[in-house]
């Protein structure tokens, strides 16, 4: 993760309908909970997807990543872990960790790669207040 970008942190707790036949956590849930630390970072930043849509300016995936580390299962507190990188002047980069609140254990881990797009579906400059936020 980038040293100097800020990092906000949510919890989610697995539910039953989250995991599997063998009781793990479906490997898909990840990246939810990783839109759900992005959606978290920015609103905890004093911003949301929705202003920033309303302004044209939308943030598609066009990459994601995930590595997992441990199983995670029913009822377990996920605390997920965002932060955020600008990699270009139109791309940014999320890292994610998530890590079982109850005992610390490194979960998964990944990150998204979205690129700023305006109004017409091309790419554009990520906004200035996005800028500021990761440095």
């Amino acid at each position: 993760m980038a040293a100097h970008s800020r990092t906000h942190s949510t919890r989610v707790r697995v539910r039953y309908a989250d995991t599997d036949q063998m009781g793990v956590v479906y490997y898909a849930n990840y990246l939810v909970w990783f839109e759900i630390g992005r959606t978290e970072w920015l609103r905890d930043a004093g911003w949301n997807y929705r202003d920033m849509e309303e302004t044209g300016i939308s943030l598609p995936v066009i990459e994601a990543h995930c590595v997992y580390r441990q199983p995670a299962r029913y009822d377990d507190e996920i605390e997920i872990r965002a932060t955020a990188s600008a990699l270009t002047a139109a791309r940014l980069r999320f890292d994610y960790e998530a890590v079982r609140a109850g005992d610390g254990t490194l979960v998964a881990e990944g990150h998204t790669v979205h690129a700023a797009l305006g109004r017409h579906g091309r790419p554009c400059r990520l906004p200035v207040r996005v800028r500021e936020l990761v440095g």
